[in-house]
């Protein structure tokens, strides 16, 4: 391990020392011992896994990224050999962050490559491995998570795999190397797997041989199966923590790729390949001899976690007050409870200390500005150059602006040209500190987005010079700030960004509520022209609404009387209407009406205020003048009195044209109310009827 490695591996540990001594009692759970694992690990593969490790701001790819992890230095010179051969390299790991770090190493030395996690969508993993795959293909390497490269995919036309970390199960792994081993390889595939030396890697590798022989023998002998899907236990997780800790607390320089450093760091790459197949076939005889009850009582170190150098330390565990791990030196924060040397230390001055970050002075204060509140825009130039001049002053650079990583050519000259203006800058004049006083004035800097939404929707819905009912939707505003700021509005709306939207939200609403008045008038002119238009009313249907009919005219009647009384743009008006329905006695056997729901009666009343309105709008004056002589004449002929008995002729016709006005009907109807009598109160009792369905 490098240097650093070393000083993050013993951070991890001296930060639960107890629990890696053992010494814990059961405080220290499975779960604590497995997080120290997993933090292990990744110190094994690069600290720059860990928050504050990567020197910087400013962040920089630099050889750094190479020197601090010792399997960056191996990888660096393995694939430096590889590329020279001419070879295709399999990159695997089992952290995506370690990806990232890859990925900047091989931008760095200019390899071109291909990746695949677990977040990669489907068709971006189809892509990139047809582009890998191609004939005459550019890309160097391919970095894969184990997990998410290790199924599905061919990849024969590289010949290196690199295994940069090792899974808990070895059958993952194997999934990894095969990706290279499938039909169509023509070449010798290579397996390279890097395991960092005196560190817990060299036990999670055991811990997977161990499951490997494991398996075989299950497969073999069929049984077994319970033991062969057991994890670690908390006895072998720490002892795999135990691994190598002394080595690396006594230890005080850091090891390189190839031995200690300064020793044989630039050895050549041969032998300690030759080194690495010397232990893999160490651990290979060590486990392929091994059968299944040797395996079941194998221990990680042959033995328990507390048998060491031949002494059983479990009865001493409780006595433990020492441990065999020395942590660095620890300094407890001195503490007082006096309050007067609490406030003496505080307010004790032993003269200026030095700052060691000079304080950069605080840019000047500038306001806000919105488009909707309308300020001048020269009050925006003065405030910019006020701040390019402060900027100019302290030594300021311009920032890069923020935007994709593509147009980053087009970032940068915007950032030179915001530079340009920083250079040339000059200070505001007294005049010019002065016009931006009273600009800042004259804008609208007390409306806020809120304040703007609420005038829009009031405008809308009441009108733009309702001034009054806009105020009370703006409730923070008065009426006076109301129309101070429509003046305004009116002027120079287009200047607020995305201006159509709200432009047409209140000249949409604005037709609405007219569309809405002219359809009240109508409704009121129709209503006029008949003295009870309960009985009366009559209402030119299309032909269209006539064969689609389901309501009767003496409904529709209802419906438009029931209309104008309550108003058509009243709040639950057809809830209002329902319950009329309801209540009224002309309905209580017509089951159909009375089952409407007001969602039916809003689109049944949709269609008679159309009616109406086409009705009024299309007729001359000729043709209302001419109905309302009909409905005098009809009443006439109502108010007659009644005929005597006997003379049946004339009175027949006579009570026929009375129950066609009070139907509202042609006669012989056979869907239309019939009445029998003519009451002073207008009410008809309706007969049972068939209804078209």
């Amino acid at each position: 391990m490098s240097e650093m490695q070393i000083k993050w591996y013993k951070n991890i540990l001296e930060k639960d020392i107890d629990a890696v001594n053992g010494a814990g009692g059961k405080k220290e759970s499975k779960t604590r011992l497995l997080n120290i694992v997993m933090q292990l690990r990744k110190c094994c593969n690069h600290p720059y896994l860990f928050d504050g490790a990567e020197p910087g701001p400013p962040y920089t790819t630099d050889e750094h990224l190479v020197d601090n992890a010792a399997k960056m230095v191996m990888l660096d010179k393995l694939l430096k050999k590889m590329a020279a051969q001419g070879s295709r390299v399999l990159i695997f790991s089992q952290m995506s962050r370690v990806l990232d770090i890859l990925e900047d190493y091989s931008v760095m030395r200019g390899f071109k490559y291909s990746r695949i996690d677990g977040s990669t969508a489907h068709e971006d993993r189809i892509a990139a491995i047809d582009e890998y795959n191609k004939p005459q293909s550019e890309k160097f390497l391919f970095l894969l998570t184990t997990r998410a490269g290790g199924l599905g995919i061919n990849l024969t036309s590289a010949d290196i795999v690199v295994l940069f970390d090792s899974d808990w199960n070895p059958q993952a792994d194997l999934q990894a190397m095969d990706r290279a081993h499938r039909i169509g390889q023509t070449k010798q595939v290579y397996v390279y797997r890097f395991v960092t030396e005196n560190a817990i890697e060299e036990k999670v590798l055991e811990r997977a041989a161990q499951k490997l022989r494991l398996d075989q023998l299950v497969i073999q002998q069929g049984r077994a199966q319970q033991q062969a899907k057991q994890a670690a236990s908390k006895d072998e997780l720490l002892g795999m923590i135990q691994h190598g800790a002394e080595t690396i607390f006594e230890s005080g320089e850091g090891y390189g790729a190839f031995g200690k450093k300064g020793e044989d760091g630039e050895s050549e790459l041969d032998e300690l390949l030759r080194r690495g197949e010397e232990r893999t076939k160490e651990m290979s005889k060590k486990y392929e001899t091994l059968g299944l009850d040797d395996l079941q009582k194998f221990s990680m170190e042959g033995a328990s976690a507390y048998e060491w150098n031949g002494e059983t330390f479990v009865s001493k565990k409780k006595e433990l007050g020492i441990s065999w791990i020395n942590p660095s030196k620890r300094e407890r924060k001195e503490q007082s409870y006096s309050m007067d040397k609490y406030y003496r230390n505080a307010l004790m001055t032993g003269g200026p200390r030095p700052d060691p970050k000079p304080k950069v002075p605080r840019a000047p204060k500038q306001m806000a500005m919105h488009d909707y509140q309308f300020f001048d825009p020269r009050l925006g130039l003065l405030q910019d150059k006020e701040t390019a001049w402060f900027r100019k002053e302290n030594g300021l650079k311009a920032p890069v602006p923020d935007g994709e990583d593509d147009a980053m050519e087009q970032r940068l000259e915007d950032q030179a040209l915001e530079q340009r203006t920083i250079d040339e800058a000059e200070p505001l004049t007294e005049e010019e500190t002065a016009e931006k006083e009273r600009l800042s004035l004259l804008g609208f800097g007390d409306w806020n987005k809120r304040d703007f939404q609420q005038f829009v929707n009031g405008s809308g819905k009441y009108g733009r010079k309702a001034f009054e009912q806009i105020a009370v939707e703006v409730d923070s505003k008065t009426v006076k700030e109301v129309k101070d700021y429509s003046n305004v509005f009116w002027k120079r709306y287009k200047e607020i960004h995305n201006w159509e939207k709200h432009y047409h939200a209140i000249v949409d609403g604005e037709q609405r509520t007219q569309r809405v008045i002219e359809q009240r008038s109508m409704l009121s002119r129709k209503m006029k022209m008949y003295r009870v238009p309960l009985q009366q009313l009559k209402l030119s249907y299309t032909v269209s609404t006539t064969n689609k009919k389901v309501y009767t005219e003496e409904e529709d009647r209802f419906l438009l009387v029931m209309l104008h009384k309550h108003g058509i743009d009243t709040e639950g008006l057809y809830e209002k209407l329902r319950d009329e329905i309801r209540e009224s006695p002309l309905f209580r056997f017509d089951w159909f009406f009375l089952s409407r729901t007001p969602q039916e009666l809003s689109r049944r009343c949709a269609t008679l205020i159309t009616t109406v309105t086409r009705e009024m709008e299309g007729g001359n004056g000729k043709e209302n003048k001419r109905v309302a002589e009909e409905v005098e004449e009809e009443e006439e002929e109502v108010e007659k009195p009644a005929p005597k008995k006997g003379r049946v002729s004339g009175g027949a016709a006579k009570n026929k044209a009375v129950n066609g006005v009070k139907k509202g009907t042609p006669n012989g109807d056979s869907r239309a109310a019939s009445e029998d009598t003519v009451a002073s109160a207008g009410a008809a009792k309706p007969k049972s009827r068939s209804r078209k369905k």
